[in-house]
């Protein structure tokens, strides 16, 4: 199945970019463009894309505004925000809005593609050190409104998998350490996706911190904070 994209950008020159270098991928699928941060919403909400490429500044809603609404209407959708920003400080704010992570605009074709298709198998677009920065800031944060709760128990095996990837192993590393094939780890994130009502692997960290499925300790510490 090919992977739905919305795009999201209030510059029709750039859309228009975005949309032809996406259409180029077999495997992608725009579905739509989105010119402010209201039609983004609305589009997300009636379209459920599986992402959306989201840029930050926008008319009539911010692309962080926006993203904290789609998810609450799609939380399976995950959403790639468009930033001319990589401090760590200002993308754990974009996480904590619900985005699955992030795509510097000076990003290259094919790291956008990739990017994409990381996404949707489960991979992580985060540095491990974001991850484990983000989660300490949400420890003890109350449950979002409207979050429901996960749709089935997780087996143990998700569980595992969910862990290793809360401490940052990629999706080969995960598969070696349990002694799994690739496809084996990519089906159990899908697993883990439906269940969970996530759009990606930080989605799912994120829930299963609050769920109890993960806890601080399963995080990697990193180098340093």
């Amino acid at each position: 199945m090919k992977i739905r994209i919305l795009i999201a950008d209030d510059h029709a020159v750039l859309r228009e970019g975005m949309h032809n270098l996406l259409a180029r991928e077999k495997d992608f699928e725009v579905v739509g463009e989105a010119g402010d941060g209201e039609e983004a919403v609305r589009l997300g909400s009636e379209l459920k894309p599986d992402i959306v490429i989201m840029d930050i500044v926008m008319p009539k809603l911010s692309g962080i505004e926006a993203t904290k609404l789609i998810k609450q209407a799609s939380p399976s959708t995950a959403v790639l925000i468009l930033t001319a920003y990589n401090d760590i400080r200002y993308i754990i704010g974009l996480l904590e809005a619900g985005a699955c992570g992030y795509l510097l605009k000076s990003a290259r074709s094919n790291e956008i593609a990739g990017a994409i298709r990381a996404v949707r198998s489960g991979e992580s677009v985060l540095d491990a050190a974001v991850t484990r920065k983000l989660l300490q800031r949400l420890v003890g944060q109350p449950r979002e409104t409207g979050e429901g709760q996960t749709s089935g128990q997780l087996t143990p095996r998700e569980i595992e998998v969910l862990r290793l990837a809360a401490k940052g192993m990629r999706n080969k590393d995960i598969a070696a350490e349990l002694f799994l094939g690739l496809r084996t780890v990519k089906a159990h994130f899908t697993n883990i996706f439906n269940k969970m009502g996530c759009g990606c692997r930080t989605d799912a960290i994120i829930k299963g911190l609050r769920e109890g499925y993960i806890i601080l300790d399963d995080v990697s510490r990193g180098e340093s904070d």
